[in-house]
């Protein structure tokens, strides 16, 4: 390990990390303009902001002068410990203006330094991991700085932070390809052009051109400006942070509602195949065997579930008054909340946006919320669980194993079916038209090996934490997967600040390590990796 190549990458970073937070700092600064100076630098938003962007440039033009060569060195295991490090580097510095205000607002027993810490330190990786999963209680009472940044560091999560530094400086230098692998999600990245900063170019450019067009459509639905944004911030990074506390269902328009369920389709398709087609290829977005497979899945879990909400309803109130919550209601609210959610699954209509709505909140990993899924019946609660482990497409901004991943473990395990009855059978895994070789197999069925362990650890270890079994294994795949909302203690309208402060620091380790595509963090766990 060359460790001159990541000191001068993840210091190129962190300039980059504090030139972009002078942005929230600026949001801060308009809202108290009313108020002197002096007044201005006491606000705990602000002092963090200026501590963070005076050391972040500090030490990042430091590491950048004094470790120069570190440009030259190309290999492979210094661009996966840029990426794992440089994500746990980044959400420090990024979550002290949040840090400060907790400490500030907050009193009694979660007042103190260090659970103030782990809670901000939660809420920014939860941002990055385009996870949303949140311990504020009440978002509607925090700055709409810190609101901004929870929105923004879901955008920059959601492409790529090292992808906009690639894009920034071309000429980095330091095994910019494999830091692309590390943070890009996917089990092969097709280039469109030769050059690597192109390309992460132009998956920038569609990122930035489908932000600006929902946020313009989602302000002609009477959003603010600001809600407009940092909504459509969300939305594209399928991270699920919302400036409200009932998420979407606090704008009670359908109108908005569909705009965001489209663009959540949208962001969990790849989005090279987005340039594709908008440069007039459209036939090979529908040639591609996972495109077919995503609307397949979410087709099939809309009917299945938009059926059952007609037929049925909701699940037994009874069943669901007796389910796990953080804080639970009085008889008389939970009677009130069930007959409310109960009216919006009352017609066919409803039930059918409803029922859009979570299922691409889900399957993308975006994780916004428009009713109270826990309270349906048991087979769509287990249903939703099971669509957490697919998340988007190979090049999306979605979390989960990837669809492509999934085609390919049913192929693996249909043609090992087939063998045992046809030993001589000679039957090679295909995706469409093309063969898929056997390291890529390899390297496929071991990631599900490990993302299902790792499941079934991080639900066994959050156990120990948790009063509720549901709760625990909800809350593994939720931040594992990058989704944010689980079901009972972790459901839609509960959020992660109960949990005990060890149980948020195994779901920070999950949420990273969902994001990072898992190989990417553990392989710098390895001591062979930092020898020379």
């Amino acid at each position: 390990m060359h460790k001159t190549a990541v000191i001068y990458s993840i210091g190129k970073l962190t300039q980059i990390l504090g030139g972009i937070l002078f942005v929230p700092l600026g949001i801060a600064l308009w809202d108290y303009r009313a108020e002197s100076f002096s007044h201005v630098l006491t606000h705990p938003d602000v002092i963090g902001y200026l501590i963070s962007i005076i050391f972040t440039l500090l030490l990042g033009t430091i590491a950048v002068s004094l470790y120069k060569g570190g440009r030259e060195l190309q290999r492979a295991k210094e661009g996966y410990a840029i990426v794992a490090i440089g994500w746990i580097w980044m959400t420090f510095w990024t979550c002290l203006p949040l840090w400060f205000y907790l400490l500030d607002s907050r009193t009694g027993a979660d007042a103190g330094w260090f659970a103030t810490f782990t809670d901000a330190y939660f809420e920014i990786m939860s941002g990055y991991t385009t996870t949303g999963a949140t311990i504020l209680t009440d978002v509607e009472i925090v700055p709409r700085s810190l609101l901004f940044l929870r929105a923004l560091s879901h955008w920059l999560g959601g492409m790529g932070i090292i992808t906009l530094a690639i894009a920034i400086f071309p000429s980095m230098g330091v095994t910019a390809y494999q830091m692309f692998r590390g943070e890009v999600p996917g089990t092969r990245h097709d280039k469109l052009v030769p050059r690597l900063s192109q390309t992460v170019s132009i998956l920038w450019g569609v990122y930035v051109l489908f932000t600006g067009a929902e946020t313009v459509l989602l302000w002609l639905g009477g959003m603010s400006v600001f809600d407009s944004v940092c909504h459509s911030f969300a939305t594209l990074a399928t991270g699920g942070f919302s400036t409200k506390n009932a998420s979407i269902a606090a704008f009670d328009s359908d109108y908005i509602r569909w705009v965001i369920i489209v663009f959540m389709y949208l962001a969990g398709i790849n989005f090279l195949l987005h340039f594709s087609a908008l440069r007039g290829n459209i036939k090979d977005m529908f040639t591609n065997r996972e495109f077919r497979f995503y609307n397949g899945v979410i087709a099939a879990a809309i009917i299945i579930i938009t059926l059952s909400l007609v037929i049925g309803g909701l699940g037994s109130e009874e069943m669901a008054a007796n389910q796990f919550r953080s804080d639970p209601m009085s008889s008389e609210e939970f009677s009130t909340h069930y007959a409310e959610q109960s009216e919006n699954v009352g017609t066919f209509y409803s039930a059918f946006r409803t029922a859009s709505f979570q299922v691409l909140a889900i399957v993308t990993t975006t994780g916004f919320v428009t009713a109270d899924f826990d309270l349906w019946p048991n087979f769509i609660r287990f249903l939703l669980v099971f669509l957490m482990f697919f998340g988007g497409c190979l090049g999306s901004t979605g979390g989960g194993m990837k669809m492509i991943r999934v085609v390919l473990v049913f192929k693996v395990a249909w043609n090992a079916l087939k063998k045992m009855t046809q030993p001589r059978l000679v039957s090679p895994i295909k995706v469409g038209s093309q063969v898929v070789d056997d390291n890529q197999i390899v390297n496929v069925v071991s990631f599900a090996i490990f993302f299902v362990g790792l499941f079934i650890f991080v639900a066994f270890l959050l156990s120990f934490f948790m009063p509720d079994l549901t709760t625990a294994v909800a809350c593994s795949i939720a931040t594992l997967g990058n989704i944010g909302p689980g079901l009972a203690g972790v459901g839609a309208i509960e959020n992660y600040s109960w949990i005990p402060l060890p149980g948020k620091w195994i779901a920070i380790f999950a949420m990273l390590l969902g994001r990072l595509e898992i190989f990417t963090v553990l392989i710098i766990f390895r001591p062979s990796v930092w020898r020379k």
